[in-house]
């Protein structure tokens, strides 16, 4: 796979209106570190997006969904960068978000602790949703990641940040020890990706050395 790196391809056109609903004080911000890194995955209509590198949390898969399934969230820690995008979007849209992520608390982002690749406005109010820093994590109770969920991220990454992010991606995301449903070929993620031979022996092989299994459907 070749290494893109950063910059090569625009995430989502900007709103035209973005510069002055920011001006009117009509937008917010929020920080992705999961599905939304991948365009192909986006089925709402943002004002933008933009990578992103933000300090003081570590992404993590845990355990949100039932039964026992495994979706990517981020803790607090110290030190820690993780890479992403920012969303930019309607401020009334914000409590369907709030409810969409109703099991993490939204957190303000200070602005020295968030790096924007050319940000279209300054200072609209910036969140991140984060999990507790006591709440283990995916390997800690065994749940299970979907691979349709996980294929789209690594997808992502890897666009947006070439082989090296997706590498990073891997490497830094805690909770990846445990189970990871084969549903490729019959995805229950709802927003699912194709992939290249080539995508798909690498993600496979990345998420094996990070100490990931294999599990098929039961019965």
């Amino acid at each position: 796979m070749a290494d893109r790196g950063e910059g090569s391809d625009p995430i989502h056109e900007d709103d035209p209106d973005l510069v002055r609903l920011a001006r009117e004080g009509r937008v917010v911000a929020y920080f992705g570190y999961g599905s939304l890194v991948n365009r192909l995955t986006l089925r709402t209509r943002f004002l933008g997006i933009r990578r992103a590198t933000v300090s003081g949390w570590r992404r993590a898969w845990m355990r949100r969904a039932s039964p026992n399934m495994a979706l990517l969230s981020v803790r607090p820690e110290e030190g820690a960068e993780t890479q992403g995008v920012v969303v930019y979007d309607h401020a009334d849209h914000l409590p369907s978000v709030d409810e969409r992520e109703a099991a993490y608390v939204r957190r303000v982002v200070p602005l020295p602790w968030i790096a924007i690749e050319h940000a279209p406005v300054a200072e609209v109010p910036l969140f991140i949703y984060e999990a507790s820093p006591e709440e283990p994590d995916a390997a800690e109770l065994g749940a299970t990641i979907m691979q349709s969920y996980l294929d789209a991220v690594l997808q992502g990454f890897a666009s947006l940040y070439g082989e090296l992010g997706l590498r990073r991606f891997v490497e830094e995301t805690e909770g990846f020890e445990t189970a990871i449903l084969r549903d490729r070929a019959a995805p229950l993620y709802p927003r699912s990706v194709a992939l290249s031979l080539t995508e798909a022996e690498l993600f496979d092989d990345l998420v094996i050395r990070r100490g990931a299994r294999f599990v098929d459907f039961a019965g």
